[in-house]
């Protein structure tokens, strides 16, 4: 790890996680490139914290790419693109999005690895939602990470008892009705700010890495997870990660 934030950069960064590759927008100056450098080291390292895992866990074993102030959309502070695993933040307005982004992109990454016979660019909360059929290991059983992320999922989207949506999943999909979107209540968006809330609540210093599931205008609205269910999405998520933290270390 660089011992000072002048010696940060964005070459540091990918060879210290091993990212495919980072980016920079063509209108990004050299002094927002600088800045923004400090902020992705000091928001992945408390994302490593928060998960408990190390670098290779970051980058999705070097497959995941890096993009700042490049290929924004209007409106969008940040993106995923499955076709290209590439993970995208705006200049100006992509503080606070890591986390959900790079949620979508571990979601994603997990779908062929969990499930038999899905396609490349399906997100492994979706799978788990349509049912789809779970890879098997050698003794013919689920792998340990699988059932654990698994009760992650059912966190998120059942109540307590696991017969019923849950309240999250309600509010979301009574929000896409009025908005007349499928947005809200698709599952890998439900996962995604489930998984900001679960940093959040682990107490980051890093507001470029997750800020808004408390007291953001979604969150008022119960888009992000609220009360008992929160508490138990966050133990899920523990339970998870720090499990693959130690398989990976």
């Amino acid at each position: 790890m660089p011992s000072n934030q002048d010696s940060i950069n964005f070459v540091i960064i990918r060879r210290q996680f091993d990212f495919r590759g980072i980016e920079m927008g063509r209108w990004v100056t050299p002094e927002e490139r600088d800045r923004a450098a400090v902020n992705f080291q000091q928001a992945l390292e408390d994302l490593m914290s928060v998960l408990h895992g190390p670098e290779l866990l970051i980058s999705l074993r070097g497959t995941l790419g890096l993009q700042y102030g490049k290929g924004g959309r209007p409106g969008v502070a940040a993106h995923y693109v499955p076709a290209t695993r590439q993970l995208s933040l705006a200049k100006n307005a992509g503080a606070g999005s890591l986390a959900h982004e790079w949620f979508h992109a571990f979601d994603h990454y997990m779908g062929e690895k969990m499930f038999q016979h899905v396609s490349s660019s399906r997100f492994a909360s979706e799978c788990w939602l349509n049912s789809a059929e779970i890879k098997l290991s050698r003794n013919q059983s689920p792998h340990p990470l699988s059932l654990l992320l698994i009760e992650c999922f059912k966190s998120i989207m059942l109540n307590e008892r696991g017969d019923e949506p849950s309240d999250m999943f309600q509010v979301s999909r009574l929000t896409d009705q009025k908005l007349k979107v499928v947005y809200y209540s698709k599952p890998e968006e439900m996962a995604a700010r489930a998984f900001e809330a679960f940093v959040e609540d682990t107490k980051p210093t890093s507001t470029f890495l997750v800020k808004g599931s408390r007291f953001s205008d979604e969150a008022k609205l119960g888009l992000y997870p609220q009360g008992e269910q929160r508490l138990r999405i966050k133990q899920a998520f523990h339970n998870y990660f720090s499990l693959l933290g130690y398989y990976l270390t």
